[in-house]
């Protein structure tokens, strides 16, 4: 662990401090670009704007820009820091976004007193960019801030840890229940963690099939139910009803455990008390809410998915949100929609079903992979991921009637 502290601080310190910076895209040699880049032809784009808003994407980088915005208030596992100190992760989502998807991003850190000063202050910059992801902003601020921005921006809003998890887990989940034969309609779900990724991971599930009355979620006092008194509004839409309060009464026939909560709440007992053929998602980070190795000793039948590179089935975002972006950059989409969502999710587990190229075996430092228990999801360096989903995304963008502008027919062909 000392090698790897000191391995990831001299990664950012060298051989320049951070991860991004901004290229020219144009020349800017001589005295005649100068004057074109600038004062006096700079002033020509900017009366076309003027009179037709829209010619700011043919005259400007925002259709490709996203900014990559938080208040540092839920940094990865490490909690509330602050602004300044989530700088290395969003300048790390912004490396994300340009190598996995070419699109510009920059990131942002707010100060604020409250909520609703966050929510003014993006609103107010949003019209510079194409799209804006939020990160590590904590529940259940998170929503409202979210709900807020979508409502006020014409531009898509994207809070990546809701539905960046809830879009790769939905994939990976929808897979291993095939493999495990069963229907999303009928198993029992429990999630462990009522936070922003958790709701978002249940209502997507919902939305690919799931019964809302057959999930337990539970938080830090136990199992959600309808008789508690101490819960948020995100939380109520989840309250069972039901007598059972504890993780140990809900886990018992449970076909399928979602960890979003902490590390080793779930035990190996635990594990032996679940269904036949069960499916484990245990994505806390860097430790697990069950290590695999545990969870194999006691079941010889499950199918586990972690959110660590390496074990198999990492549940990563990066198998997502650049691409999601792409797709609603490259259509002018107004909103990140239920039906991009869900596009973008069958996307992602169709392509764990075909063979694997050899280039990604080789960049995953496998020999080989194929769709099963221990690939349910597609590896991040999956060239194959850019097209599909980005492809997928737009064309449901197109079809609900969010994009403002029409797909060639040879879109990520």
């Amino acid at each position: 662990m000392s090698d790897l502290r000191q391995q990831a601080l001299d990664y950012h310190a060298f051989p320049k401090p951070g991860k991004i910076s901004i290229e020219l895209t144009t020349s800017a040699e001589t005295a005649d670009d100068l004057s074109l880049a600038y004062s006096p032809g700079v002033a020509e784009p900017v009366r076309e704007i003027a009179a037709n808003p829209d010619d700011v994407y043919k005259y400007t980088a925002k259709g490709n820009l996203v900014a990559v915005i938080t208040n540092g208030t839920a940094i990865l596992g490490l909690g509330n820091l602050g602004p300044l100190a989530s700088k290395p992760v969003m300048e790390g989502k912004a490396l994300l976004f340009k190598r996995f998807a070419n699109i510009d991003a920059i990131d942002i850190e707010v100060k604020h007193r409250t909520p609703e000063e966050f929510i003014n202050t993006v609103a107010n910059i949003a019209d510079t960019f194409g799209g804006i992801n939020l990160e590590d902003i904590k529940a259940p601020e998170c929503f409202v801030i979210e709900k807020e921005l979508k409502q006020r921006c014409s531009i898509p809003v994207f809070h990546d840890d809701q539905h960046g998890t809830a879009i790769v887990t939905a994939a990976g989940m929808i897979n291993a229940l095939d493999i495990q034969g069963k229907k999303i309609e009928e198993v029992k779900i429990v999630c462990m963690g009522a936070g922003a990724a958790a709701i978002a991971c249940m209502e997507l599930l919902i939305q690919c099939g799931a019964l809302r009355e057959r999930i337990y979620m539970l938080d830090r006092k136990g199992v959600i139910h309808t008789r508690r008194d101490d819960i948020n509004e995100y939380k109520q839409r989840f309250a069972n009803n039901t007598d059972q309060r504890t993780l140990r009464d809900v886990i018992n026939g449970a076909d399928v455990f979602v960890g979003v909560s902490g590390p080793d709440v779930l035990s190996g007992d635990d594990v032996k008390l679940m269904a036949p053929n069960p499916v484990i998602f245990a994505c806390s980070n860097p430790d697990p809410e069950i290590k695999p190795e545990v969870a194999h000793a006691v079941r010889d039948d499950l199918i586990m998915a972690t959110g660590r590179s390496d074990y198999p089935n990492q549940v990563n975002n990066v198998l997502c949100f650049p691409f999601i972006f792409r797709g609603a950059l490259d259509v002018r989409a107004t909103e990140i929609n239920e039906a991009m969502k869900v596009a973008a999710v069958n996307a992602i587990r169709e392509i764990a079903k075909e063979p694997v190229p050899e280039a990604v075996l080789k960049a995953s430092g496998v020999t080989s992979l194929t769709f099963g228990k221990g690939y349910i999801i597609p590896k991040p360096m999956d060239p194959r991921l850019l097209k599909k989903v980005a492809g997928a995304v737009a064309r449901a963008a197109v079809a609900t009637g969010v994009a403002q502008v029409e797909l060639p027919d040879d879109y990520m062909a």
